[in-house]
């Protein structure tokens, strides 16, 4: 039995408790406890140099931390330079590989099996607008979407944002992105397990189960979806079939969102300012992803400051350290649990 079948009981019960939560007031969470220290020291790019634009930051089952960042003046097109790092705990470059295959790298997720899954969201020169399966070891396993084509039609992609990889192994890859182009297919397409398609839903809008940017996605201890809404404000609830659940807006404006074994999750609010979210301030908004209550905030350091973001992308090792990947002012942050 499907697993967004068998906990369909208990999803709709989860989702009615938080939706009186989510809504009550709308007012800025910007003043809760922050438990961690913050470092931007932990590992460097080859060569000792700067950090190019950080996108992802992902730690895998063994341990390690992969980095993915867009080369030099944000985007990978026409370069050679890797742009997926692979680190210790100890932030000791391992293995670096994707050299020359990206042009826009973005979201990324590890996945059960220890596998990496990455993400790229433009399209130049005959690349772009797929996601791509790696081994630990930088091997290619799998490939989803054509490669420079950007399509509406099931199985190809237009801005591919982030992906997410349910138990089973079944693919869910979120699509919209704002920039040339329009704002790309605005939905969630989901694949088996061995890449074939089986359905898309979504389009762009603001009403339920519609997207205006959909950034990210993660999954739940329940099976259930998570979608970073991101222009709309807002974090958008599914099961497994694309059923619409709830929507939280709790969590600021996300950018990222990771969930634990636990269902702790971490959203990355990387643009509230402005009219956009009057009050709001940038950072990682920390709560439970069973009833919607945010207990914790990780403030970014320049969080009322509209030219720079926070970190768009968010990762959490085991021993609960929180990672920031900071796209605008090129930088990785590692918030150490107190």
């Amino acid at each position: 039995m499907p697993l967004s079948r068998f906990c369909f009981p208990v999803l709709v019960l989860s989702a009615v408790v938080p939706a009186v939560f989510a809504q009550s007031g709308g007012q800025p969470l910007n003043d809760l406890p922050n438990p961690y220290r913050t470092v931007r020291d932990w590992a460097q790019p080859p060569g000792g140099g700067k950090w190019a634009a950080v996108t992802a930051v992902e730690a895998a089952p063994d341990g390690s931390i992969y980095v993915i960042d867009r080369c030099k003046d944000n985007s990978c097109a026409g370069r050679t330079e890797p742009p997926i790092l692979k680190f210790d705990a100890s932030g000791k470059l391992l293995k670096s590989w994707g050299a020359s295959m990206f042009v826009f790298p973005h979201g990324a997720v590890v996945d059960p099996q220890g596998n990496l899954w990455v993400t790229d969201a433009q399209i130049k020169d005959g690349k772009g607008y797929q996601v791509f399966e790696f081994s630990p070891d930088g091997k290619v396993l799998m490939t989803l979407g054509k490669a420079g084509v950007a399509s509406a039609e099931p199985g190809m992609f237009d801005k591919p944002t982030d992906v997410a990889i349910a138990p089973n192994g079944d693919i869910f890859v979120t699509e919209g992105h704002v920039g040339a182009g329009g704002p790309g297919n605005d939905r969630v397409s989901k694949f088996s397990k061995n890449g074939k398609f089986i359905k898309s839903w979504g389009k762009h809008g603001s009403g339920p189960g519609e997207f205006n940017a959909p950034h990210t996605i993660a999954i739940d201890s329940q099976g259930r979806l998570f979608v970073g809404d991101r222009n709309n404000n807002r974090i958008e609830i599914f099961d497994q079939d694309g059923r619409y659940l709830d929507q939280w807006k709790q969590f600021g404006r996300p950018s990222g969102i990771f969930i634990t074994k636990d269902d702790t999750i971490y959203v990355a609010d990387s643009e509230s300012w402005g009219a956009d979210e009057p009050g709001w301030k940038k950072g990682i908004r920390i709560g439970s992803a069973k009833t919607g209550k945010v207990t914790a905030f990780i403030e970014d350091m320049e969080s009322t400051t509209e030219e720079h973001s926070g970190a768009e992308g968010v990762g959490v090792d085991a021993a609960g350290n929180v990672y920031g990947a900071v796209v605008r002012r090129q930088m990785l942050e590692k918030h150490i649990k107190q």
